[in-house]
């Protein structure tokens, strides 16, 4: 077992991020990387190589977060965490007349259920921090659209899920980032399946959103940052 989480009080704070291995989640992990020690997951550790070659200081956290059984077993060396950010989810769109019971379950087991299970497991770890909990929602947290009703569900039952661990464990600081689209290479996937060309103008950037998760995790502990909401301008 390796203990991920003793430190000296001169140490680094420790960040876990799950589906770190590119897009947005690499992005939080080059915004946290100057002033955290790093956890980076993913499902294979082979997914995680080049953003550990880039960040040589941080360490590999590969595992199914849909496994869990492989979850519980992962966490066992993490006794104290100061930031967690619930990054990894999936996108899989249609309509409601289009849908399946596989689809709605995958992606609530995704984006809901799984974020929920590492979370309890990590309270412990948290607590012993007074650490922060951050995660990655979606302008469909807010508000659902067409074609987008089981990830718009997941999304709303995690605004809900922070909520009421925000009211549950008050010596944490829980917040939800709402952002728009993100130019990402799943992003260029779901407007392919839109059957649009892809402008990446349209989008936020990834550097953009981890900017706004390193504030907020950087925000002074007078303040708690709930929720932060962010929108593209067209470039």
């Amino acid at each position: 077992m390796t203990n991920y989480s003793l430190r000296t009080e001169s140490d680094q704070p420790t960040a876990l991020i799950t589906g770190a291995s590119r897009g947005l989640g690499a992005a939080i992990a080059r915004e946290l990387a100057p002033a955290h020690r790093l956890l980076l997951g993913a499902r294979t550790a082979e997914a995680l190589g080049p953003i550990l070659g880039e960040l040589p200081g941080s360490a590999g956290w590969p595992v199914d977060l849909t496994d869990y059984a492989a979850v519980a077993n992962a966490v066992e060396g993490i006794e104290r965490l100061d930031v967690l950010v619930h990054n990894a989810g999936t996108a899989d769109l249609g309509t409601i007349a289009e849908s399946s019971v596989a689809q709605w379950r995958n992606t609530l087991e995704a984006n809901l259920i799984a974020v929920m299970e590492l979370t309890r497991l990590l309270l412990p770890a948290l607590r012993a921090a007074n650490g922060h909990v951050v995660l990655i929602n979606s302008g469909a947290g807010l508000r659902a659209n067409p074609g987008w009703g089981a990830y718009a569900a997941s999304k709303f039952g995690l605004r809900a899920f922070a909520d009421a661990l925000r009211l549950e464990e008050p010596a944490l600081r829980v917040t939800s980032v709402h952002p728009g689209r993100i130019d990402t290479d799943m992003q260029r996937e779901i407007v392919a399946g839109e059957g649009r060309e892809y402008e990446p103008r349209e989008f936020l950037t990834a550097g953009t959103v981890a900017r706004a998760v390193r504030n907020a995790v950087e925000t002074p502990r007078d303040a708690h940052p709930t929720e932060i909401v962010l929108r593209p301008i067209a470039r």
